[in-house]
């Protein structure tokens, strides 16, 4: 999990709901990583918009912790049989088993509509597969469940840019990086189509 990470000076995690919200607002950098991680832990997806705000905390390492933690939340449906279907279906897009995963990601959206990363990561297959169309649709089932959800902003920045359709892919990757100012690898996609984007302009001109 996330305490991977730490140091051993890390101080003890918090025993209770209570300290770990306490937490958060520590001035120490090390209790406000272990809070981060004991809600992204044991929290629901109701705990969402205590580690967005960590997105922006003055540490470094506090905001790696709350992005990897609402990846955490995000793949917790509650339902420990449509986890195991997620695994399942995870591995065999990892494989590239595209037309398997598209199926089980498939049954999951159908047991568990509601459930945001389900759709997520059905877009995920169909954009490797490269049914662009499927994917925008499932990016923005996912928007409608988990309008923050940082992953899917971007994919569609990505996948518009496949499409050559720069000004969208633009404003896609902009919203990512106003939802998680951390996303190194969006700051750069946008720097570049920028680029690419003033190229056009002064050609035509």
């Amino acid at each position: 999990m996330l305490t991977a990470a730490a140091t051993p000076a890390f101080p003890a995690p918090p025993k209770s709901r209570s300290e770990a919200l306490a937490g958060l607002r520590s001035p120490s950098e090390a209790t406000r990583a272990e809070a981060v991680n004991w809600i992204a832990s044991r929290g629901a997806m109701a705990d969402a918009p205590l580690l967005h705000e960590r997105l922006r905390d003055d540490s470094e390492t506090v905001r790696e912790f709350a992005e990897q933690g609402l990846w955490l939340l995000w793949g917790r449906s509650g339902d420990d049989e449509i986890d195991r279907r997620m695994a399942r279906g995870t591995g065999e897009m990892q494989a590239g088993r595209l037309a398997d995963s598209v199926a089980t990601f498939s049954e999951i959206i159908r047991r568990k509509p509601d459930f945001a990363e389900g759709w997520n990561r059905r877009a995920t297959a169909y954009y490797l597969a490269g049914e662009y169309e499927k994917s925008i649709a499932d990016c923005a089932e996912v928007l409608k469940r988990n309008p923050q959800h940082f992953g899917a902003l971007s994919g569609l920045g990505q996948i518009y840019f496949k499409l050559e359709d720069y000004e969208r892919s633009l404003a896609w990757f902009r919203r990512a990086l106003e939802v998680n100012p951390n996303m190194l690898g969006v700051e750069i996609n946008i720097e570049g189509i920028e680029e690419l984007l003033e190229q056009k302009r002064r050609r035509s001109i």
